[in-house]
């Protein structure tokens, strides 16, 4: 089914559900916000060259091209913000400011993960209840990196980190767990990535939003289907489940 031209479902309750499945960067912990800061600092950088939005455009452009052979996370971030210096100064960026971008990579790498309020008070009530999943995409070693920081994974009954969240992964994961759709739900902050592709399978997508959201993970329709909804806050998702 597709969310752009049809909204129509059948299932109206969630008596079904034995699988909540929890996205985890800005979702579970602050992340985004420590990409911006980083960003910032590339704008400011490199204004010998461009204005600061011209190269926050380009820095997305570059990303957005990169993504099938990079995918997503704190490498793929650094190396996109390389390759656009190199772009806009024609190859004449020093290897310092270089060096300096590589600094803003490891920096990223080794922030603290700061959990986002609430959420081990709703793990607390989920766990025992339903098997809770987590379901992100990025880089292997630093997702995993970030899940043991979290102090989280002992909530959890299966981890999944993947290259790109879309039907299909989340097919596979549905199968991998032996249940169906109807008993499936995700929690995330992106409703590109975590709700629609869930929602067109016939799982329940829960959007919990952040304050700030990467370019690259906006839609510009609303969403209308009963088997979604939009919370304030995560505590929000125990009046539903």
């Amino acid at each position: 089914m597709n969310l752009r031209t049809s909204y129509y479902v059948r299932r109206t309750d969630m008596t079904d559900l034995k699988v909540i499945a929890f996205d985890a960067d800005d979702t579970l912990w602050h992340n985004e916000a420590y990409f911006q800061e980083a960003e910032h600092k590339f704008w400011a950088l490199l204004e010998d060259f461009l204005p600061q939005h011209s190269v926050s455009r380009e820095l997305l452009k570059t990303e957005m091209q990169n993504i099938g052979l990079y995918g997503y996370g704190i490498k793929a971030f650094t190396l996109s913000m390389i390759e656009t210096a190199l772009r806009i100064s024609n190859g004449s960026i020093s290897i310092a400011v270089i060096e300096e971008i590589i600094g803003y990579g490891k920096n990223l790498l080794s922030k603290p993960v700061e959990l986002i309020d609430g959420v081990e008070e709703v793990l607390k009530q989920l766990k025992g209840k339903y098997r809770l999943v987590v379901s992100t995409k990025g880089d292997l070693l630093d997702q995993q990196n970030k899940l043991t920081k979290s102090g989280l994974e002992g909530y959890f009954h299966h981890i999944e980190i993947v290259s790109e969240k879309n039907e299909k992964e989340f097919t596979k994961l549905i199968k991998h767990l032996d249940i169906q759709p109807k008993e499936f739900a995700m929690i995330g902050n992106s409703l590109k990535s975590d709700i629609l592709p869930v929602l067109n399978i016939g799982g329940y997508g829960f959007h919990v939003p952040y304050h700030i959201t990467w370019s690259h993970e906006k839609i510009d329709f609303n969403i209308d289907h009963e088997q979604f909804r939009e919370l304030t806050k995560i505590q929000d998702l125990l009046q539903y489940v």
